[in-house]
């Protein structure tokens, strides 16, 4: 796809996401929108997976884990863009007996969830021990995973990442929503994270920094980190995103987290985001 394609996919993906949680005046849509870049890259782009013969043990699949599973609504997006399950389920978000519930979960099967996620610090130990599976399996796919930057405050985090790079697991690339923000406030005010960069370096990753609202930037740094894999260490990639991208009012601040817009704030959302595939 060129870069105006993939621009319309994660323009569609930003107003289901505003429709959606506002829908059922809950969920999180500031992480979302941040990240709509990105998954709408990594999955109409990067990963080799099969959206229409979906099986749990993903062999000779690529394989995605949300760590983060807060910011399902943009995942949920991409998943019915991509064709794992109708579009027009999105309309059952965070409903009874839905399968889209406000975290993913695994019980109720839905195409694309691998792991229930939601309790930060746990996706990355899940991918390690995937990434490990493949390897012994011969499978020469990639893991993928995406971490908020908060979530980084986790303790289980440093272990999985001490323990992936010990173990050379070197068919995983993880990405790190950094936007700065978290439900209580700015990162570095709740919890200092630090160099980042030299964290995950020091941890024995090989480390990439990106913009995760520039296509072409997405691309060479996904190309690179893809071109890293298998050269005896994991890769992380830092990747720089706005809170509430897309949308004026969600922007510039943490606010938008986990709160939906009313009726006259959601207009003004859609407003500003372009009707490119259809709406459910």
């Amino acid at each position: 796809m060129n870069k105006e394609d993939l621009k319309a996919i994660s323009s569609q993906v930003r107003r289901d996401i505003v429709r959606m949680v506002s829908a059922v005046k809950s969920g999180h849509p500031g992480g979302s929108l941040g990240c709509a870049d990105f998954l709408t890259y990594l999955y109409f782009e990067v990963m080799n997976d099969n959206s229409s013969n979906f099986t749990m043990d993903a062999l000779n699949e690529d394989v995605f884990f949300l760590s983060n599973g807060h910011i399902s609504p943009v995942w949920y997006s991409v998943l019915a863009r991509k064709g794992y399950f109708p579009v027009s389920e999105l309309a059952t978000f965070r409903k009874i007996s839905s399968r889209l519930q406000g975290h993913p979960s695994t019980d109720k099967n839905l195409e694309g969830v691998r792991m229930a996620s939601g309790s930060l610090g746990q996706g990355l130990s899940v991918a390690v021990g995937t990434a490990q599976t493949k390897k012994l399996n011969e499978d020469t796919s990639i893991v993928y995973t995406l971490h908020g930057d908060g979530e980084l405050q986790e303790g289980q985090i440093w272990e999985a990442a001490m323990y992936a790079a010990a173990n050379k697991v070197d068919n995983l690339i993880a990405t790190i929503d950094f936007n700065g923000r978290q439900i209580d406030g700015d990162v570095e005010d709740v919890l200092s994270l630090g160099s980042l960069s030299e964290k995950w370096q020091a941890f024995g990753w090989e480390v990439l920094e990106m913009d995760g609202h520039n296509f072409e930037n997405i691309h060479s740094t996904m190309t690179e980190a893809k071109n890293k894999v298998g050269h005896g260490k994991p890769v992380v990639i830092i990747m720089s995103t706005e809170m509430g991208m897309g949308v004026d009012f969600m922007m510039g601040t943490h606010k938008w987290h986990g709160v939906a817009p009313n009726d006259e704030q959601l207009s003004s959302a859609l407003s500003q985001l372009k009707e490119t595939l259809g709406d459910y």
